[in-house]
């Protein structure tokens, strides 16, 4: 019977070997008559508990097993933790020489599982995970965020005024606490580390005037795209300084007020179906030779003509798909959040 028990075992391990957003790594220790000990870790009590499932469905010529899971390591709850830094990365493995596979952004709460060294593996609200650099994260949580910032980069200066000493710079979809009562024209900001700075009002939104239906978000996020025109192509990144195809249309849904997943496999799979003709804000994509059958997308401008952070054109710029021989024929479908 361990036999079976440990192939059942296998089987629900690869099932959740999507690590961006599961961890399972468990093992079977011993089987004692009925009383199977297991070790290992998982991300929560809920992989756990299917994992247990699993293994009595799979052999159920043993209603009475049993399990023993005391050295089982259960990641979460973990602790809470924000980005104190104005933008840092997260990585596959504890390491600056790993991956990049996202970026974090000022102020950004995590829930942090694990920690090696000055690393930690942390959770983002949306359940991606990865492995952050310590230093630059703060157990003090920064204020309710009031305004999300709109341009693709903020100056931050000591007072209201344009030419007062610049103190930093926030960049396009931080969330942040703001007061824009005290000069007209200026919000003085709170940020995650705690000191105090002023940016123009203009590069800010409010968040409580986000688009609240389809037809102002499909003319919103065309004229934010815009303004990234020419910013590069860099994998994982989701910010001015950087980007790659998932994170630009990730960050335009989240300048109008909608929440995307963060990779072009998991945008596709989550997103509803459109046909064309495709209407501003729909997305476009493709498959390649990547073991994911989704590697890329692009967000329509209408129709076929799509904006897009192309590694091939290494910057966000806008192409006709009809156009371009490997994008006509490499598109898989398109899907809406709008």
């Amino acid at each position: 019977m361990i036999q079976k028990i440990r192939k059942t075992l296998a089987d629900f391990t690869q099932a959740q070997a999507d690590t961006r957003t599961q961890l399972c790594r468990l093992e079977v220790v011993s089987l004692a008559g009925d009383r199977c000990t297991l070790a290992g870790v998982v991300l929560d009590q809920a992989t756990l508990a299917a994992a247990q499932a699993a293994l009595l469905y799979s052999i159920p010529s043993s209603p009475s097993l049993s399990f023993d899971t005391s050295a089982v390591q259960v990641l979460r709850p973990g602790r809470p933790m924000a980005v104190a830094a104005n933008l840092t990365g997260l990585y596959a493995q504890p390491s600056w020489l790993a991956e990049q596979i996202s970026q974090l952004l000022a102020g950004q709460p995590l829930e942090v599982l694990q920690e090696e060294g000055r690393w930690v593996m942390m959770r983002q609200a949306d359940g991606y995970l990865g492995w952050a650099y310590a230093p630059y994260l703060t157990g003090s949580l920064p204020p309710a965020p009031t305004h999300l910032v709109c341009a693709p980069v903020a100056l931050l200066h000591t007072a209201p005024q344009i030419d007062a000493p610049l103190v930093g710079r926030i960049l396009g979809g931080t969330v942040v606490y703001a007061n824009t009562a005290e000069a007209a024209g200026w919000a003085r900001l709170a940020p995650s580390s705690g000191e105090q700075s002023w940016a123009l009002a203009t590069d800010l939104r409010a968040l409580e005037t986000l688009p609240k239906c389809a037809g102002e978000r499909r003319t919103q996020m065309p004229a934010d795209g815009a303004k990234f025109i020419g910013v590069p192509y860099l994998w994982g990144g989701c910010t001015a300084l950087g980007i790659d195809c998932s994170g630009f249309v990730q960050l335009l849904h989240r300048l109008a007020g909608v929440a995307l997943p963060r990779d072009a496999d998991m945008q596709f799979a989550a997103g509803r179906p459109v046909e064309s003709p495709f209407q501003p804000g729909d997305l476009l994509f493709f498959n390649g030779d990547d073991s994911r059958a989704i590697t890329h997308v692009g967000m329509s401008l209408g129709g076929w003509r799509m904006l897009h952070s192309s590694r091939a054109r290494n910057g966000v710029y806008s192409d006709d798909v009809q156009a371009v021989p490997h994008l006509r024929e490499s598109f898989a479908g398109a899907r809406t959040f709008v």
